[in-house]
């Protein structure tokens, strides 16, 4: 084993440090990646501070990472020495289930292996990208396209997959009319890649504070739904809803704002349940949908779209120093719109 600097978080209540954790020793199909950047992402907070159920202490967070390949295993044949790579929020599965052969390994029978708070299926504990290194299975290594940025590809491994599944899925293109619900780390790469799927989009937020930043991002429209005339105006207008917050909301208005035969999908996970009346959705053919990550395949395909179009994440790049802060501040809304961290400040 060799070790690497990263920054740890002890329990839910404790403050990130500084230190040397183990990486394992390679593999035939590991890669050993200098890790460059890694974005912080609302779900490490929620793990970190314990909002999601018992997590494993000491943790090192971080699933949307970016960095350089430094050492490959005896059998790895997909990338090299020196490639630009990520890693999203998995490292293993099984390979073998129907999930896993379609590229769906996010769906894993056996249970997909997430890059941090996880155990693998070797017992042991899983450390994220909060770290200068890390060593990850070939199967789960996406290559960063020339011309994507280190810094603003990071957030795509999680933030841009989850995203542009859902829009890929539902058929986001010209001529579809799309709707994105708040204006965060997420919903601004929702903006962004709807945009390039040619899509009409409007944005949907509480206020219009970031209108301005809406419009450069790719968007029509921004408008404020604290403003109840929207639901009334805007009545059977959208194909497409992407509900990015985790905030509780009124979800039969926005059902409403639906086309006939439109869908709503879900990437925030609110604390309540929704109330839907059936009837809303089956006069009109509506669909209520969730949707998680994507599996490898997929995620590779939004790299290499993101690259086409020449658009990455929009980061603040911040020092390991200011890793507690920023959580505040992401938790406040004070982001615009994903802190990166550049690990090359974390002291071993």
């Amino acid at each position: 084993m060799t070790t690497t600097p990263a920054l740890s978080v002890a329990s839910p209540s404790g403050s990130f440090e500084a230190g040397p954790v183990e990486l394992r020793a390679l593999r035939d199909d590991d890669v050993r990646i200098d890790v460059k950047f890694a974005g912080i992402c609302h779900s490490d907070i929620h793990q970190v501070r314990e909002e999601w159920g018992t997590a494993i202490f000491p943790m090192v967070p971080g699933h949307e990472i970016a960095g350089v390949v430094a050492e490959v295993g005896d059998a790895v044949t997909r990338v090299k020495v020196g490639d630009h790579v990520g890693v999203g929020c998995m490292v293993d599965s099984c390979g073998e289930c129907e999930f896993c052969k379609e590229g769906y390994e996010q769906h894993c029978v056996k249970g997909a292996v997430m890059t941090y708070n996880g155990t693998g299926y070797d017992g042991e504990k899983t450390k994220g990208g909060y770290a200068q290194g890390v060593v990850v299975s070939e199967r789960f290594v996406l290559t960063i396209p020339e011309g994507l940025g280190l810094d603003v590809a990071a957030p795509l491994l999680c933030a841009g997959i989850t995203t542009y599944s859902p829009l890929r899925r539902w058929g986001a293109a010209p001529g579809t009319k799309v709707a994105v619900i708040g204006m965060g780390g997420l919903g601004h790469m929702g903006v962004k890649i709807a945009a390039a799927m040619g899509a009409e989009v409007t944005v949907l937020s509480r206020t219009t504070d970031k209108a301005d930043d809406s419009v450069k991002l790719g968007a029509t429209k921004h408008l404020a739904t604290k403003d109840g005339k929207v639901f009334e105006d805007l009545k059977g207008y959208f194909d497409i809803i992407l509900n990015t917050v985790s905030a509780d909301l009124p979800m039969e208005d926005y059902v409403g704002l639906l086309k006939a035969r439109g869908v709503l999908v879900s990437v925030g996970l609110p604390p309540k349940k929704y109330e839907i009346a059936p009837g809303l959705l089956i006069g009109s053919s509506k669909v209520v949908a969730g949707s998680n990550i994507g599996g490898i395949p997929e995620t590779q395909e939004m790299l290499d779209f993101c690259a086409k179009h020449d658009f990455g994440a929009t980061v603040e790049v911040i020092g390991a120093d200011e890793v507690d802060a920023a959580y505040d501040k992401v938790v406040d809304g004070k982001v615009r719109y994903r802190y990166v961290i550049d690990t090359s400040t974390i002291s071993a």
